[in-house]
């Protein structure tokens, strides 16, 4: 079994123990561990790549498709918003389709593997979630405000803003945006404390000053090969902005959506062995 075999197996056997919990403690414990094992993991990675001689073949960045579901399926742009805030924290750009349907990643092969593993369970966390919070019909308690457009009786439209009842739509996508938002900040804490922690601890030469080398400047390199990368392969013409509730906005389900993200409890076992085609049922 070779190196990035044995990492994956490891961080499935974390995430395999974060989705067989109900304790959401035990569940975040897990969920972390899974993190910095996969950030060490990187970490160690970088600073080899900057030993290698350079007539060796060094590992370099590669652009792999991300298939997010079907055209037309509506609630796409939530997950998208959940796999960009997970590569964000593992050293990945990407780029996003119009359609939403399909993410272009780019990075090291282990960085997207990692970003794979991690959205395959977190997904199911998101929509389980997100469908338990629908049927539970605490969404009808809540009022939007809605602008509507009239005609007066001399035949001038003008607007009006109204107070609406939440639709299962609109609950949906805030919930989602708020469990998306919530998990990338936390994956983004996970990443600066171990990254700290690698460098504060590196006792290596770069350390010591004797020569440039340590885990700062491989992390440094990294940075600047990875943008290399993008700049010369990426077609994107903008930046993505993210997903709209359109629809409207409801405070109760963004506040219901952080809780969720916040427990992070993974859902069924999704393997290690890379981006998924078809998503779970979701985002109405």
């Amino acid at each position: 079994m070779s190196a990035q075999d044995k990492l994956l197996t490891r961080i499935g056997g974390l995430l395999r123990q974060a989705e067989s919990t109900d304790n959401e403690h035990e569940a975040e414990a897990f969920l972390a561990a899974a993190q910095k094992l996969a950030t060490r993991s990187a970490i160690d990675l970088t600073v080899a790549r900057a030993h290698v001689a350079s007539r060796e073949r060094r590992p370099t960045p590669a652009q792999r498709v991300i298939p997010i579901g079907e055209p037309g399926k509506k609630g796409l742009r939530t997950y998208v918003q959940l796999f960009v805030a997970i590569a964000a924290a593992n050293d990945v750009r990407c780029d996003v389709a119009r359609t939403s349907t399909t993410v272009y990643a780019y990075g090291f092969d282990t960085d997207i593997d990692t970003c794979a593993a991690l959205y395959g369970s977190l997904l199911v966390q998101m929509v389980r979630a997100s469908d338990h919070y629908i049927k539970s019909g605490s969404y009808r308690t809540a009022t939007t405000e809605k602008v509507v457009v009239e005609t007066t009786r001399w035949g001038r439209q003008v607007q009006r803003r109204v107070q609406a009842p939440v639709a299962a739509v609109t609950a949906r996508l805030n919930f989602q945006m708020a469990f998306a938002t919530r998990i990338g900040r936390r994956l983004a804490e996970i990443k600066s404390e171990v990254e700290a922690e690698a460098v504060r601890g590196d006792s290596g030469p770069a350390a010591l000053g004797a020569a440039p080398t340590g885990t700062a400047l491989a992390l440094r390199n990294k940075e600047i090969e990875l943008t290399d990368f993008y700049r010369g392969t990426s077609e994107a013409r903008g930046t993505w902005q993210g997903p709209q509730a359109s629809a409207g906005y409801s405070s109760a389900a963004r506040r219901a959506g952080d809780r969720a993200g916040r427990a992070a409890r993974l859902g069924n076992s999704p393997e290690l062995d890379g981006p998924r085609g078809q998503l779970p049922r979701g985002g109405e």
